[in-house]
């Protein structure tokens, strides 16, 4: 099947089940926000890359960095006490107000970690890359997109590899006031990266109608890639939805009308209102989405195709 035309079904997914993510973790770690779960299979076990938050009441002094975990039936993990990515405690560094949102691609045994750095005394936001054959022993890169007019504050990245071997990296961004979706290419996983024009904007009077953020990609032999994205109103009601690309990650082919996961999990009255996906697994074919709800809690949600 040429991958400019659309497959013969319907695409559709269904929302089966959702499980709240636990953790053995230290007393201190356990205490803390825990969100931007990213979870991979291999061997039989499952591995986690988590953005872990303290608590503080002064904002900028919440600042997040990035754990590692191991579970064997990906719902309890294990975490590490130390974090695999920390900020960096020079004022100047990228990443010294916090590292956020792991997303991992492995190729030829080395561990690419794309991340959030936040610089608290710039305000600014830059996608960071971290590599190593070994994710409890990284080593930062720096830049691999950087802010820009365009595309401001760029984070929150999802890397994906399009049917003729390059690869895509869908990130958001600010623009006019909103968040966006922007999609770069590249022949190779760590950039450098060229920005291509949006792939998709958000839309009017329906509840993806301002803001729009990344989510993860889904890719399957028997169908064209799925991403569960993220997309809210102007007053940031966040829900996460489903667009379906071709192959080669030139266009849209279907794009769902409601949001297919809610914040179901809210435990107090003052929780933020928002479902956020970071990470997904096709395993037999039912995908085990995951992600957070009002930025502290994580959830798997189990999702078939129909």
């Amino acid at each position: 099947m040429s991958s400019s035309l659309p497959p013969p079904n319907t695409h559709g997914f269904r929302l089966d089940a959702t499980d709240e993510i636990t953790y053995d973790a230290s007393p201190e770690l356990g205490a803390m926000y825990k969100l931007s779960p990213f979870v991979w299979r291999t061997n039989e076990r499952f591995e986690l890359l988590l953005r872990v938050v303290n608590h503080h009441e002064d904002a900028s002094r919440k600042v997040a960095r990035i754990h590692y975990g191991t579970s064997l039936d990906g719902i309890h993990f294990a975490l590490d006490d130390v974090p695999v990515i920390a900020p960096d405690p020079d004022p100047e560094a990228f990443d010294n107000g916090g590292c956020e949102d792991p997303s991992l691609a492995t190729v030829d045994g080395v561990q690419y970690v794309y991340y959030t750095g936040w610089n608290e005394r710039a305000k600014r936001g830059e996608l960071l890359l971290a590599s190593g054959g070994d994710l409890r022993h990284l080593v930062k890169r720096g830049i691999a997109l950087a802010s820009s007019a365009a595309a401001r504050n760029p984070k929150e990245a999802e890397i994906v590899r399009a049917e003729d071997g390059s690869w895509r990296l869908f990130f958001e961004y600010a623009h006019d006031d909103r968040s966006k979706i922007g999609v770069a290419r590249s022949s190779n996983v760590d950039g450098p990266w060229q920005v291509l024009p949006p792939l998709f904007e958000a839309r009017h009077d329906v509840w993806d109608n301002y803001h729009l953020s990344t989510g993860p990609v889904v890719t399957s032999d028997a169908d064209f890639p799925v991403m569960f994205y993220n997309g809210a109103t102007r007053d940031a009601q966040w829900r996460i939805g489903w667009i379906v690309f071709d192959r080669a990650y030139t266009r849209v082919v279907a794009r769902s009308l409601e949001p297919i996961v809610l914040p179901h999990l809210k435990r107090q009255t003052d929780d933020t209102d928002i479902a956020f996906a970071a990470s997904a697994i096709d395993i037999d074919g039912e995908i085990h989405l995951y992600y957070s709800v009002a930025d502290q809690y994580v959830v798997r949600a189990k999702i078939h195709r129909v």
